[in-house]
C-alpha cells in the first residue's frame, strides 16, 4: 500500500492535505514509461520541441486560477503565487525565443591540420530529475525542467513535500499541452527523493547544503552529475557615498521580499561606519510601516513563514544575537496569527561574526547591521563565509559599486540593488564555495548543461599508414 504524507497550511497551521509519497518501485514505473518516450522526443527537431512547450505556456495561462490557488494554499501568499505562474509561462517563452541562437553547428577546420575537420553533435541526457524546494514551489520546479524539456530531455520532478497542493493542477496543464508523456510530477518526501536519484541520468536539486552534499555523494555513486543549487548568506555593502533612501529600500526589499524565504535574500549588511546611524534609521522605520498581510491575505507585504521548522531557526538566531549582546530595533518576535506562525522585519544592530545571525543561513526575514571602516574591511567580512550565492553592493557611481563587486566571491552580485538575481535571469553565473554546484541554470549554459557534447572529427584528406610513426621515419 502506498505511503501518505500530510501537508500544513501556512497561514491555519493545520494539516489539511495528503499526498502519496512514492517509493523506489513507483518511482521505476514512472521512469520507464518517460524515458520510454524520451528517444521520440529527442528525435524532434528543436522547433518542433519549441512548438510544443509553447502549449505549455499556453496551458499554463488556462490553468493559471487552479494553479495560483494551490499555491497560494501553498506558501500563504497571494500576489507572489499568480506571479510565479506567469513568470514560468514567460520563461517558456524566453527559452523558445533564444533557442535557435544557443548551440554552434556546421564543421570547423583544423588548426594544425587543415584536412581534418570537426562537427559538434550534442546529445541529451535521456531522463532529468528535478528535485525542487518549497519556498517558490512551481518557479523552482520548473527552472531546470523548461531548458532540459527543449534540450530534449524526458524530465520527472518531486516538489517539495511542504508545498504539494500545486501538483494536481499543474499535472492538469501538462496533460493539456500533450507533454505528460516525457514530463511528469511525483509526490514524496526525502526517500522519494533518493529514489528517483537512483532512476535518472542526471539530477538537479535546489535546497539546503547540507541535503545538496547528500545528493551529490549519490549521484557521484551512480556517475551521473549533479547540478546543485543550495544555501547563501548574501552580503549587502552599503559605502558612504550611497543615496541613503535607495539602499534602505533595495536591503528591505531584498531582505524581506516573500518573508525572506529565498536563497538570494540579503541576510547581513554592512555599513560604512560615518553612515550608518543615518541607514540604521532610515531602515528601520520603512521595516516597521511593513505589513503583515493577516489577516486578509490580499493586504500587506510579510507572508507567513511557509515550513514551520523554520520558525525555529529564525528564534534561535535572533535569541543568539540577543545573548550575545545584539539590539534587536523592530520585529524579533515570532507571531501567532490564525495557527499560523508570522515574523515581522527584524533589524538588528550591533551584530557580529560570532553571532548565528551573520555566519548561519536564516532564511527569514532578519537583517543585521554591522558598521565597517574601510571598504578592505566590509570585503573581507563580506567573504567570511563558506556560501557564495550572490551579494549586492550600494555605492554613490555605478563604478564604485563595480570595484567593490569585482572583490566579493559570489556568484552574482548585484551593483546598486540588492537580490536582482529573483529578477533578472538572463546573466549565466556560478555558485562559489558551499553555495552550489555544476553549471549555470541561467544563460545559454542553462540549456547546455542538458546535452553532452559528441565531436565528430573527418579527415578529408589520406589516413596516414603506420609508417608515418616509425621510428627510423624521417
Amino acid at each position: 500500500m502506498t505511503r501518505t504524507i500530510s501537508a500544513r497550511n501556512p497561514r491555519t497551521g493545520a494539516p489539511d492535505y495528503t499526498c502519496p509519497a512514492l517509493d523506489s518501485a513507483d518511482i521505476a514505473t514512472v521512469a520507464d514509461a518517460v524515458r520510454a518516450n524520451q528517444k521520440p522526443w529527442a528525435a524532434l527537431s528543436l522547433d518542433q520541441r519549441r512548438h510544443r512547450l509553447k502549449g505549455l505556456a499556453d496551458a499554463l495561462h488556462t490553468h493559471i486560477d487552479a494553479i495560483a490557488h494551490s499555491l497560494e494554499i501553498d506558501t500563504g501568499r497571494r500576489r507572489i503565487a499568480r506571479m510565479e505562474v506567469e513568470g514560468v509561462a514567460q520563461s517558456i517563452l524566453g527559452w523558445i525565443a533564444q533557442a535557435p541562437h544557443l548551440l554552434p553547428s556546421g564543421w570547423i577546420e583544423g588548426r594544425g591540420n587543415r584536412a581534418i575537420r570537426h562537427a559538434p553533435q550534442f546529445a541529451p541526457y535521456a531522463l532529468v530529475g528535478v528535485i525542487s524546494p518549497w519556498n517558490f514551489p512551481i518557479t523552482l520546479s520548473m527552472i531546470d525542467t523548461i531548458p532540459a524539456l527543449l534540450a530534449g530531455c524526458a524530465v520527472i520532478i518531486k516538489p517539495s513535500e511542504v508545498t504539494p497542493r500545486f501538483v494536481a493542477p499543474l499535472r492538469d496543464a501538462i496533460e493539456d499541452a500533450g507533454l505528460s508523456d516525457v514530463l511528469a510530477i511525483v509526490t514524496g518526501d526525502g526517500a522519494t527523493g533518493a529514489a528517483l536519484i537512483d532512476a535518472v541520468d542526471a539530477i538537479c536539486f535546489t535546497g539546503s547544503v547540507a541535503t545538496g552534499r547528500k545528493v551529490a555523494m549519490a549521484a557521484a555513486g551512480r556517475m551521473i552529475p549533479a547540478f546543485l543549487e543550495l544555501g547563501g548568506k548574501d552580503p549587502l555593502i552599503v559605502t558612504e557615498s550611497a543615496d541613503l533612501d535607495r539602499a534602505t529600500d533595495a536591503a528591505l526589499r531584498g531582505s524581506v521580499l516573500s518573508t525572506g524565504q529565498a536563497c538570494q535574500s540579503i541576510e547581513r549588511i554592512y555599513v560604512q561606519r560615518d553612515v550608518h546611524d543615518a541607514f540604521l534609521s532610515r531602515l528601520v522605520a520603512k521595516a516597521r510601516a511593513a505589513r503583515l498581510n493577516w489577516p486578509e491575505i490580499s493586504v500587506g507585504e510579510i507572508g507567513p513563514i511557509i515550513f514551520d521548522r523554520q520558525a525555529t531557526i529564525l528564534e534561535s538566531h535572533i535569541r543568539d544575537a540577543r545573548e550575545k549582546g545584539a539590539q534587536v530595533l523592530t520585529g524579533g518576535e515570532i507571531e501567532h496569527h490564525g495557527g499560523g506562525l508570522w515574523l515581522r522585519p527584524t533589524v538588528i544592530s550591533g551584530a557580529t561574526h560570532e553571532m548565528k545571525v551573520v555566519t548561519e543561513e536564516t532564511f527569514g526575514p532578519i537583517m543585521p547591521v554591522i558598521a565597517f571602516d574601510g571598504i578592505e574591511e566590509a570585503v573581507a567580512l563580506a567573504n567570511q563565509t563558506e556560501y557564495g550565492l550572490s551579494a549586492a553592493v550600494f555605492a554613490g557611481t555605478l563604478d564604485e559599486a563595480e570595484a567593490i563587486g569585482r572583490e566579493i566571491d559570489a556568484g552574482a552580485v548585484s551593483l546598486n540593488d540588492a537580490a536582482l538575481t529573483a529578477l533578472f535571469h538572463e546573466a549565466e553565473k556560478h555558485s562559489f564555495k558551499h553555495s552550489g554546484l555544476g553549471g549555470s541554470r541561467m544563460g545559454p549554459a542553462g540549456f547546455q548543461r542538458f546535452l553532452r557534447r559528441k565531436a565528430l572529427i573527418a579527415n578529408t584528406g589520406a589516413p596516414l599508414p603506420l609508417s608515418a610513426f616509425s621510428e627510423d621515419a624521417r
